[in-house]
């Protein structure tokens, strides 16, 4: 009942039919030859490594977690781990998209993104160890020095050492400028002294050496964020060969007891005088950092909808199986399928159309970033503006409405989605930490409307208003889809400049309705991919009749029983920041 299958055909139809990926591939990535067999083969043979090896692994996973040597400072993955992270490695995964000077394939992001999916589908803690990396692998790429560069970056793109992300400490989480950690010169590199929690993958079996990225201060930095840092520090510093050689002063002290995610390690981390080496210039370390938490975001934002997809097979496969009262809908004696009761049928259809829509959305900002790396000038400028919006909507729209589905496939499943042998509970203790790491989905709110909206005076948003508009104009589906999108569509362009207008001498407006504005946006930017796939359905070589029928059917619902909950994000919106501000900070003291 816990089996997680890749959806092969729906990533083709998203890829392939949806968005002509195959011919952006050609002009970006000439040297690959992704067209549309290449790509289907991808995705099958990483779907098989989901099925057969990762997806055993994940419930044993989540029931033994990892253990802890308190004497050793080291900690042990569950059993099976290190075993499939060898397969992943020798099967050339990590490499996917690694820059091609170190050893790397380069290939786009568009189709990374799918396979990311499947392997947080068939076992979100697994995933976190190679994401971090390929997150460091990014930052490194972009901002370290030469000989940085030549000694680790062809490690972590093999997979061989993998890589963290050291900011938050127990007493700066959110607000980095508070942090305390320290880089002192010591001639050839930076003695690193300080505390950092909450790491993911700070301590592990799975590779012989890991690479932690370390936000620190210099002792005449600058107070609160200006005065930040970013330093390479190892677990073993490397020989002149490039192997692992004298233990770093860097120790895991204990690993988090979590709701979820328990069979990645997620640790405190002591940095004793251990020798770091400065990454980039110095005082830049959150504008570095900040390349890799982009990645990152993204990265997270398809948890959100990997563990959808696993949720919403399990509830299917149990609502076709379950035989429980009488259906208005079928005549034959009772008792009927759970699947023929219209509540039941509700809660599905919710969940699949979210999932189906949401892999369009990863999918378009999928190319917008390979466009932002190898587009010409004026396609990267463009591109990398769209990644920039649109990525606090990804990773908070896509980890709040996927939350908001695996919590619909435990009641799917009723008593047996509670306990824990079906899987789902799993799915919901998994994922909930999705919309809290990598800035909770509050700052990814305020990122949205501070940086990307208020900003830039709403440039930004203009292009994705403009695109949304273009939707429209060429659009040839259903008369009632296209007003109902429209008409929100509208509002939220005057909403849009409405707090524009009012944001300075309101100041405390756009952090009152930050959140409800970014799904807002969600909304509308999943009805006009819903729009745009009906417009393609015709011409799809991806699906049969019945495939093509079924979108349909799903943009539907998404229309008539999704959508109109736009009406009260405006209502609240235009609320503005009152009924927030009106209670003494006192009634919160009891």
């Amino acid at each position: 009942m816990n089996d997680y299958q890749a959806p092969v055909t729906d990533m083709m139809f998203a890829l392939n039919d949806v968005f002509d990926a195959p011919s952006h591939f050609a002009k970006w990535y000439p040297d690959k030859d992704l067209d549309e067999s290449l790509i289907r083969a991808v995705l099958e043979e990483a779907g098989r490594f989901c099925r057969e090896v990762l997806s055993p692994l994940n419930r044993p996973g989540d029931e033994h977690g990892c253990r802890f040597d308190k004497d050793l400072h080291a900690v042990s993955t569950p059993e099976g781990f290190r075993e499939a992270y060898q397969q992943f490695v020798e099967a050339g995964w990590p490499s996917f998209t690694g820059p091609e000077s170190a050893g790397g394939q380069g290939m786009p992001k568009a189709l990374h993104m799918m396979i990311e999916e499947m392997l947080y589908g068939a076992n979100t803690s697994f995933c976190l160890y190679p994401s971090l990396t390929s997150g460091a692998i990014h930052a490194l790429h972009l901002h370290a020095n030469p000989d940085l560069v030549e000694i680790y970056l062809d490690k972590l793109v093999s997979g061989e050492w993998s890589g963290t992300m050291c900011l938050t400490e127990p007493h700066a989480g959110s607000d980095l400028g508070l942090l305390r950690t320290k880089a002192e010169p010591d001639g050839e590199s930076y003695r690193i002294t300080g505390t950092k929690i909450f790491i993911t993958g700070g301590e592990h079996d799975l590779t012989e050496n890991i690479v932690h990225l370390v936000l620190a201060r210099l002792p005449d930095a600058p107070e609160g964020v200006k005065g930040i840092s970013l330093f390479l520090v190892p677990k073993f510093l490397p020989t002149p060969v490039g192997k692992i050689g004298e233990r770093n002063q860097v120790y895991c002290s204990s690993i988090e007891h979590k709701m979820g995610i328990k069979a990645s390690s997620t640790c405190v981390m002591n940095f004793e005088q251990a020798r770091g080496w400065l990454i980039g210039e110095p005082n830049k370390g959150l504008k570095y950092m900040f390349s890799m938490m982009n990645n990152e975001r993204l990265s997270i934002g398809l948890q959100g909808i990997g563990l959808a997809e696993r949720s919403w097979q399990t509830a299917v496969r149990y609502a076709t199986e379950r035989l429980q009262g009488r259906s208005p809908l079928v005549n034959e004696t009772a008792p009927h399928p759970i699947v023929a009761h219209p509540d039941v049928r509700r809660m599905l259809l919710w969940m699949q159309s979210f999932v189906e829509v949401a892999r369009l959305s990863a999918v378009m900002v999928g190319l917008k970033y390979d466009a932002s790396l190898h587009g010409d000038d004026a396609e990267r400028t463009v591109a990398s503006d769209w990644v920039a919006f649109l990525t606090p909507v990804a990773k908070a729209f896509w980890t709040d409405m996927g939350f908001a589905s695996v919590n619909l496939g435990v009641q799917v499943l009723g008593g047996h989605g509670y306990i824990r042998e079906w899987g789902q509970e799993q799915c919901v203790r998994d994922l909930r930490i999705a919309q809290i790491y990598e800035g909770t989905n509050g700052i990814q709110a305020m990122d949205l409307i501070g940086r990307k909206v208020l900003a830039d005076s709403g440039h930004k948003f203009k292009l994705f208003a403009d695109w949304v508009d273009q939707i429209l104009a060429n659009s040839s589906a259903s008369n009632a889809y296209r007003e109902r999108l429209s008409a929100a569509h509208e509002q939220l362009k005057q909403i849009t400049t409405w707090l524009i207008q009012e944001a300075q001498k309101r100041p405390a407006l756009p952090g009152a309705v930050a959140n409800d504005y970014l799904h807002f946006v969600g909304w509308i930017w999943f009805g006009a991919l819903w729009l745009h796939t009906l417009d393609r359905l015709d011409r799809s070589s991806c699906l049969s009749p019945d495939g093509k029928e079924k979108k349909r059917i799903l943009a539907k619902f998404f229309f008539e029983r999704m959508f109109p909950c736009v009406n009260g994000l405006v209502e609240a919106i235009y609320a503005g920041e009152e009924s927030v501000l009106n209670c003494p900070n006192e009634w919160f003291d009891r």
